[in-house]
């Protein structure tokens, strides 16, 4: 059984949809910030330093918490943790924050009196400071900043997690299902080949008491058979020449036991489509007609037929009936072709068996 390798075609995307996102975020300053003659570097290193707890906590997240409970199926968990710790991050900037910005005034006496006159009642048609009709809107905090983004940033880090793993499950079930796919064809060609090979066997033995030369002349033809068996059939294609040469040679095996009685007919185009087909499709359907169509004691034929169309390919074979019912292994044969084609076409073929006291019949269509 070959080995299953994993597929890392989504996954590698990932380390540069991060790198991506965080030369974006880092960026942001020198791209979108106000300046008027040059870059305020001060600015631009304060809110990098901003950044940098955000940073800390999508490592914590994407080594720590997502491997150890997320996906260890303590969601609960890991809901709880992540929240408390944005949250405690988030009060510790608060309080930074509101320590760094505390107004230091200078210590006041009462009220200090310029002439005669307090300073409390001067400039009173005056508007205080910061108080005028123009108020510039104040920033938001730096704790709700922050907030909003490791929000931003813890979801953008799960989703990306769990849509890369989904992505290389997916990729792995379908590398399991290809795999399994090839190991049924290899078994169900496996069962085919001792079983054609034991047939023949048994022709040419029962040949050799008869015709020395005749044997001899079969067992070149049966030595080219076992290669096309061992050898043609390990690739997933054959050319259609090759398997019409090999259905040939396997139907003139199969006349050297027969008398003249039984009435064999193969027709089959002499152009041949310069098209592929996996091997050794027909197969079962020749041993299942020549097993139970022919009778020692009654009439028998068998009537092998191919033909073409730009993009099929039919083949029929149709037998007298004569079967066997102490035949252990009767019609596994066609069972395993249907699995064959199953898993080789899908549903892309027609497969039509039908029955009767007399007659049995089997038309295949496979595309080319």
């Amino acid at each position: 059984m070959k080995l299953i390798q994993k597929n890392y075609t989504f996954s590698s995307f990932e380390p540069f949809i991060i790198i991506a996102f965080w030369a974006l975020l880092f960026a942001s300053p020198l791209l979108f910030g106000r300046y008027e003659n040059q870059i305020e570097w001060d600015q631009v290193y304060a809110v990098w330093t901003n950044y940098l707890p955000l940073l800390a906590l999508f490592l914590v997240n994407r080594f720590v918490l997502l491997p150890k409970l997320f996906f260890k199926k303590k969601k609960s968990l890991y809901f709880i943790i992540t929240s408390i710790i944005i949250l405690v991050i988030s009060v510790a900037i608060y309080n930074t924050d509101n320590r760094l910005n505390e107004p230091n005034f200078p210590p006041q006496r009462g009220e200090q009196i310029e002439g005669n006159r307090p300073q409390m009642f001067q400039d009173r048609n005056f508007p205080p400071p910061n108080q005028g009709p123009n108020k510039a809107p104040r920033p938001i905090p730096l704790y709700a900043n922050f907030l909003i983004l490791a929000i931003l940033v813890v979801g953008f880090d799960t989703g990306l997690q769990i849509s890369m793993r989904w992505a290389n499950l997916e990729q792995e079930k379908v590398t399991i299902e290809k795999e399994s796919v090839e190991n049924q064809l290899a078994f169900l060609r496996n069962q085919i080949s001792p079983h054609f090979f034991m047939n023949t066997l048994n022709n040419i033995h029962a040949l050799v008491d008869i015709d020395t030369e005749e044997s001899k002349k079969a067992i070149i033809k049966l030595s080219n058979l076992m290669r096309h068996l061992l050898y043609d059939s390990e690739e997933k294609t054959t050319s259609i020449k090759k398997e019409i040469e090999f259905i040939n040679s396997y139907i003139e095996l199969m006349k050297l036991r027969f008398s003249n009685k039984v009435k064999i007919n193969v027709e089959i185009p002499s152009e041949i489509p310069d098209k592929s087909i996996p091997p050794l499709l027909f197969t079962s359907l020749l041993e299942n007609a020549f097993k139970h169509g022919i009778s020692y004691n009654k009439p028998s034929f068998i009537n092998i037929l191919m033909s073409f169309t730009e993009n099929e390919l039919q083949f029929s074979v149709e037998n007298s009936n004569h079967p066997k019912k102490d035949s252990e292994d009767s019609g596994i044969g066609v069972e395993n072709t249907k699995k064959r084609l199953a898993l080789l076409f899908k549903e892309n073929f027609n497969l039509n068996i039908s029955e009767t006291k007399e007659i049995y019949k089997v038309n295949l269509n496979i595309p080319l």
